[in-house]
């Protein structure tokens, strides 16, 4: 089976890899966005899955729109299924045509919940307790084929964003891996999603990070979680962003954004209980815990966060 895989960040790397070792597949190409400029010095990096790609000794094609751009090199490959995972631009109908065994796609959610670009950041801001991996056939919508296959997994109760999209990425090579064994062999069935359960999601923004102290104690932790590695849940210390890597929920009451306990942690009021910062980085220095954080900076209790 000839197969084009398209993805773009670190998530999309272990499923490449997992198509690349299943017997029976040839990968014809790889698709990814170009490279981008990266840190502080703008560097030109190539994306996660394209490092991977020549790493393994694949062909790449990058492209900003392939929609316009890439139609004619994938009818040139004629391959016989494309897969896509976190690839981030959307394909239209003729390139959805090319593949004669169609476009499958690995998404990081428990379909039809969570359609769109950033499923796994609003499983744990909303608070889940389960999400998962599926394999659903690619149509014209966002996220609406049928689904192949799904496997669920347990949200940890502090896990973060970073490390469920960690854990989600080693299940999607697995899934991937069962779905192309039910595609060969001609086992594969395909369940029509109910659209009246789905939710969808959206691109992530740097403002959504911004710490709404009169939310509930709960949800302000579910934002730091969400949020960590990036864009890193903030809030404001006279005037300049205050970064919180890590919180918990904190029973003590208090006035919403106001520091009621500074000795050896930072508690603040919130609109339900209170929340204790575990990890934090002011303006200007570098992330440490609570702890080491009071000992070289005066916090009294009164002073208050968002101002």
């Amino acid at each position: 089976m000839k197969v084009v895989f398209l993805g773009t960040p670190d998530f999309a790397v272990l499923p490449l890899k997992a198509v690349f070792e299943k017997k029976g597949v040839e990968i014809a190409a790889v698709i990814c966005n170009k490279d981008k400029p990266t840190g502080r010095k703008q560097i030109l990096t190539a994306p996660p899955v394209k490092q991977a790609a020549l790493d393994l000794g694949l062909p790449v094609f990058q492209y900003d729109k392939i929609r316009t751009e890439g139609v004619d090199d994938l009818k040139k490959i004629k391959p016989d299924l494309m897969i896509t995972c976190a690839f981030g631009q959307i394909l239209s109908q003729e390139i959805l045509d090319i593949p004669k065994l169609g476009v499958i796609n690995i998404h990081a959610s428990l379909l039809p919940k969570y359609r769109g670009a950033s499923p796994i950041h609003y499983a744990i801001l909303n608070g889940e307790k389960q999400t998962g991996i599926t394999i659903m056939k690619t149509d014209i919508g966002i996220d609406t084929g049928d689904i192949i296959l799904q496997k669920t997994l347990d949200i940890g109760e502090r896990e973060t964003c970073g490390e469920l999209f960690s854990r989600l990425s080693v299940l999607g090579a697995e899934c991937v891996t069962e779905a192309l064994d039910l595609i060969i062999s001609g086992k594969a069935t395909f369940t029509r999603q109910d659209d009246a359960k789905a939710t969808y999601t959206k691109t992530i923004k740097k403002e959504q990070a911004v710490i709404d102290w009169t939310r509930s104690a709960e949800e302000i932790v579910n934002a730091v979680r969400a949020f960590n590695p990036a864009p890193v849940a903030f809030t404001y210390l006279d005037g300049e962003p205050f970064k919180i890597y890590e919180a918990e929920v904190c029973e003590k009451q208090g006035e919403a954004g106001k520091v009621i306990f500074s000795d050896d942690t930072i508690v603040v009021g919130a609109g339900r209980n209170s929340v204790a910062l575990k990890k934090v980085c002011k303006a200007g220095g570098k992330a440490m815990n609570s702890a080491d954080f009071l000992r070289g900076n005066k916090l009294p209790v009164g002073t208050f966060f968002g101002r």
